[in-house]
């Protein structure tokens, strides 16, 4: 699997390469060593650059270094946990109960995420690459049907149930590591007591 041009099918033919996808053996530990790690890797990057070095109101290199490790962790507990959630519910939706698919639907649907994340390195625009998230949650409600073998009825409540329970975790493990690392490197996150 070559990691441009699964990101740019995915996010181009999404309806063509989901098939593909679910055509391929589900290996979760390829997936999260050869397409998620790289992709999270170049994104706590753009944030330790954009928030460290480029420059915004918190701007200082301990500031950086901490948004990029939440960012980082914040990524790969989200993708594991979203597949989790996904596969824990497929049998409520009439769905297939698969934890190698779940994981593949999940990773793939945060491409556009991932690629907007990168953004940060810009921390002006980088909220433009929140919005990149918004387009993978299409292609999460795109990829039910062929990834857990939901029935085309049941596609929108799997989905928002998932995507409920999803955000919210999402951003309770955001508020948690964010705290976490802000402390470590002593800062706050409404001062920047320490941070030179």
């Amino acid at each position: 699997m070559n990691l441009v041009e699964r990101a740019k099918n995915i996010i181009v033919t999404p309806k063509t390469e989901w098939p593909v996808i679910a055509s391929e053996t589900s290996n979760t530990q390829q997936i999260m060593v050869t397409y998620i790690l790289p992709l999270t890797v170049l994104v706590a990057i753009a944030n330790i650059i954009g928030w460290g070095v480029i420059g915004s109101v918190y701007t200082s290199f301990k500031w950086g270094i901490a948004m990029g490790l939440v960012q980082f962790f914040s990524i790969f507990i989200s993708i594991f946990i979203g597949s989790l959630v996904i596969n824990a519910l497929a049998p409520n939706f009439e769905s297939t109960k698969d934890s190698g698919r779940a994981m593949q639907l999940v990773a793939y649907s945060y491409t556009p995420s991932l690629v907007g994340g990168m953004l940060a390195i810009f921390p002006v625009i980088g909220w433009i690459g929140t919005l990149f998230g918004i387009y993978g949650l299409y292609l999460l409600y795109l990829g039910l049907p062929t990834m857990m073998k939901t029935p085309k009825d049941k596609v929108p409540i799997y989905f928002i149930i998932s995507l409920v329970v999803m955000v919210i975790v999402y951003w309770l493990i955001a508020m948690v590591l964010t705290s976490i690392f802000l402390a470590a490197f002593g800062l706050s996150i409404y001062g920047l007591s320490g941070a030179y």
